[in-house]
Parts: C-alpha cells; sequence; structure tokens
C-alpha cells in the first residue's frame, strides 16, 4: 500500500514535470533554431573587426579590441550606462509602487469596477511593440515630439512654468531651481510609469485575488488595522509576485526603443554600419542587464514570503 502512494505520488510529480516542459517547448525550440545561430555570430562579430562587401561579412579577429574601445575610446558609451542604470532604479520602483497601489485600488468593490480595470488595461495594449512602432515611426508624431523636446518638456504649460522656476536662480521661497527641475522631471516621467505598469497591475491583482478571505476575517477579529492588515498580510502574501514584476519590469526597461543604449547600438549598427563594435556594445549591455536582474533578484528573494 505504502508502495502505491510513493508510485502514485512519483507519477503525479512527473506528470507536473512532463506540463513544465510542454509549457516551454515552444521557447526552447524557438532558441534552438532561430536564436543560437544569431548569438554565435553576434559573439564572433563583437571579438572581430566587421567589414561589409558584396559577398557578405568579411570578419578579422582583434580578441577584445572593440570591448576596449567601448570603455576607454568611445566618449558617451560609460556615461550612457550609468545613467541608464540609475534610470533604471528610479523607474522601475516607481512603476511597481504605482502598480502595487492601483492593484489594491482595483482590488475592491466599487461601482463600475470593470469599467475601470478595462481602462488601466488600455496600458498594455496602448504600450505593445507594434503601437509603439508606429507611434515612433509616425513622422507626425516625430514632428511633434521635436517641437515639445525643444520646449523643454511634455508638456508646454509645464515647460513654461519650468522655464521661470528653473531660471530663478535665487529660488522661489527659498527653494532652489534644481528642486524645480527635479520636480518637474519627476512629473515628465509620470506618463511613462503609467503606461509601463499594465502587465505589472494584472500580476498584482491576480496575486491579491488569491488571498484568502479568512485570512482578513482572522485579522478583523483580532482587531488589526487596515495598516496592520496591508503589511501583515497582503504584502507578505503578494512578495512571491513582486519578484516577478521586478524582473518583469526591467527587462522592459533596458529593452525599449527610446533607452538610450539601445539607441546607441542602432546607431552604431545601422548610422555607422559598424557591426562588430554595435555587437560589442550588445553583449556588454546584456551582460549588465542580467548581472542587475541576478543582484536585484538575490536581494529581493531575501526578503519574499514563500507560504507554499
Amino acid at each position: 500500500m505504502l508502495f502505491s502512494k510513493k508510485k502514485k505520488r512519483i507519477g503525479l510529480t512527473r506528470h507536473r514535470a512532463r506540463l513544465g516542459y510542454a509549457f516551454i517547448s515552444p521557447f526552447i525550440i524557438g532558441f534552438i533554431f532561430f536564436m543560437i545561430k544569431p548569438l554565435y555570430q553576434s559573439l564572433t562579430m563583437s571579438l572581430s573587426a566587421v567589414d561589409v562587401s558584396v559577398n557578405g561579412f568579411i570578419m578579422e579577429w582583434n580578441n577584445y579590441g572593440n570591448y576596449v574601445r567601448a570603455f576607454t575610446v568611445d566618449p558617451e558609451f560609460n556615461r550612457m550606462l550609468v545613467t541608464s542604470i540609475a534610470t533604471m532604479f528610479y523607474r522601475s520602483l516607481a512603476t511597481i509602487v504605482f502598480s502595487f497601489f492601483v492593484a489594491l485600488l482595483l482590488n475592491q468593490k466599487f461601482k463600475g469596477r470593470a469599467l475601470v480595470r478595462s481602462i488601466f488595461f488600455l496600458c498594455v495594449i496602448l504600450s505593445s511593440g507594434v503601437l509603439v512602432g508606429l507611434e515612433y515611426n509616425n513622422a507626425l508624431l516625430s514632428q511633434l515630439k521635436a517641437t515639445i523636446e525643444e520646449q523643454g518638456s511634455s508638456n508646454t504649460i509645464t515647460a513654461v512654468l519650468e522655464e521661470i522656476l528653473v531660471s530663478n536662480t535665487g529660488g522661489v521661497n527659498g527653494i532652489s531651481g534644481k528642486v524645480f527641475k527635479t520636480l518637474f522631471e519627476i512629473i515628465d516621467s509620470i506618463y511613462d510609469v503609467a503606461m509601463a505598469s499594465g502587465i505589472q497591475i494584472i500580476i498584482f491583482l491576480s496575486g491579491l485575488q488569491n488571498i484568502s478571505p479568512s485570512m482578513y476575517e482572522a485579522a478583523d477579529m483580532e482587531g488589526c488595522t487596515s495598516w496592520e492588515r496591508l503589511w501583515k498580510i497582503t504584502v507578505p502574501m503578494v512578495s512571491p509576485l513582486l519578484l516577478v514584476c521586478w524582473v518583469y519590469t526591467i527587462i522592459d526597461f533596458f529593452t525599449k526603443s527610446d533607452n538610450v543604449i539601445m539607441k546607441k547600438i542602432n546607431d552604431v549598427m545601422i548610422g555607422q554600419l559598424n557591426y562588430g563594435f554595435s555587437s560589442a556594445l550588445a553583449w556588454i549591455y546584456f551582460i549588465v542587464v542580467m548581472a542587475m536582474i541576478g543582484l536585484t533578484s538575490l536581494i529581493i528573494s531575501k526578503v519574499v514570503y514563500n507560504y507554499d
């Protein structure tokens, strides 16, 4: 009898493992047939001096010359890399906090909840790759974007206020112009944070809906306040999803088409036709991104509550 139960348990484990492999099999097949060869070619180009001819690519091995050039010769890459990492941290943190706050609101019972959820789900549609590409390539929107950037802000009224407050070296009521400049930069980034939080809101909302109501009922019987319920029940129960949202947010930020490093790599590859140097920049960027994901995931996993 004991043997049969053990055999049944092993069979269930194997069955679940097979289901897992079945779900990830499209990625595995796609990676093997469509990703391994381009990755190898890119790595080879990053270690070579590449010339383009009518017969294809002519590669001459130069060891780590492209990597050395990226850190010691190129005047922009180091600064862009540091700026991108710093921007990633505060943008990702703002996106996570905003997504969790919105998910808490959408999880409450109120009239028109379905409509409000649909409105926030539009962030997912509007921030999709197709629409972002259309917006980026649209000539009219590009012209408007250039005009707006010349004004110094994403909003005309905001630009005028920023110009008045920031240009005042003495500040306003003792507040320096640098404080106002930082404040307006935060205001300008609200749109980007909202557009980047659609998936995270859905993930947090699914986690909140899976919390057993009996836990909140027990907390109410013990006399817990809403603040205590939030930090003692809600946050620990959704903390595993915090790690998922953090990793997704980092990857989403680093791979956006308007990221300064992505623009730099595209400019070197397409504008300068320097495939070797652009491949080296891409590999450096990839290693940095993976290191940031690994380091931050290790830190966050220390505070994640596993209730299985």
